[in-house]
């Protein structure tokens, strides 16, 4: 009796756990942290401060025990103190407001009304002085991702901060920064395998401009990298894939669109297509036709 070799097993050459990981690592440099060894790591995400109750910290107990157990450490979550876990909370008080852009109709009005001299028009008006109405609406600056803060709570359960999103320096003198960290450098070397790999797939790997493919790829995963949230989603993999599949679509579709027009510019000349243009108008002709049917048995 022969026995088979065994076959090597499956190596997954990424995966969710290591990817969330490094996102949090480079989520971390553009933080500040009270105790940064103790206070980064969050076990919980609540959308505000009012969601902290005893359902939550139970719950958050319980996510810190499955935490440690991955690491090694087996620990009854009935015996974490509620003040060592750590509450992530979504917020956005703390990123300063910047003016919203006009849309295009919005300024040709505007231009309108400068050329009518309708500002001179209703400073007569009596209730010109009463309404109030702001030249621009103020939204929070674009940063790239969701901002946080960390709390933690007291013996009295009340919450304080240990750690803020997008700032610099301590928390009393620091101020708002969203450019002074940067991405790890392994997760930068993750969006670069994941473009390698998926440019080898069948379906992309015979293109010319592969290479134009990846790089419009890279960049686009250099801009929404950070931007993942693990309040909504566990699966980082599918939403970079995604948006890897995005850009290829695009440049393949941008490619098409040029190859068009060249084909038809070669046509306009009295010159041959590309062999895809020549081809397509082959096929064209044969589902038109229809299929050939013989007299000999009439």
């Amino acid at each position: 009796m022969t026995l088979l070799p065994k076959a090597a097993p499956r190596v997954n050459y990424l995966n969710n756990r290591d990817i969330l990981k490094e996102i949090h690592l480079s989520k971390n440099n553009y933080c500040w942290f009270q105790d940064r060894a103790m206070d980064h790591q969050f076990d919980i995400i609540l959308p505000s401060i009012d969601k902290i109750n005893q359902r939550t910290i139970a719950e958050a107990r319980r996510n810190r025990a499955d935490r440690l157990k991955r690491e090694g450490t087996i620990i009854d979550p009935k015996k974490i103190p509620n003040t060592d876990v750590v509450f992530r909370i979504t917020c956005w008080e703390h990123i300063p407001r910047a003016p919203k852009k006009i849309t295009k109709a919005e300024a040709k009005r505007r231009k309108l009304e400068d050329i009518l001299d309708l500002d001179d028009a209703v400073e007569d008006d009596p209730l010109a002085d009463i309404v109030d109405v702001p030249v621009l609406d103020m939204n929070h600056v674009r940063v790239n991702f969701p901002p946080f803060e960390h709390y933690r709570i007291d013996d009295e359960k009340k919450p304080y901060i240990v750690g803020r999103s997008h700032w610099r320096g301590d928390l009393a003198s620091g101020e708002f920064s969203k450019d002074h960290g940067d991405m790890t450098k392994k997760l930068a070397l993750m969006f670069m395998k994941l473009c390698e790999r998926y440019a080898t797939r069948s379906n992309w790997r015979g293109y010319t401009y592969n290479e134009e493919m990846r790089g419009q790829a890279l960049l686009q995963l250099s801009q929404i990298g950070l931007q993942f949230d693990e309040s909504k989603s566990q699966n980082p993999f599918a939403y970079y894939t995604a948006a890897i599949t995005n850009s290829f679509t695009r440049i393949l579709n941008i490619e098409k669109k040029n190859q068009n027009i060249r084909d038809d510019i070669l046509e306009m000349n009295g010159l041959n297509p590309s062999w895809t243009r020549q081809n397509s108008g082959k096929h064209s002709m044969a589902a038109m036709s229809g299929p050939v049917v013989s007299s000999l048995d009439e």
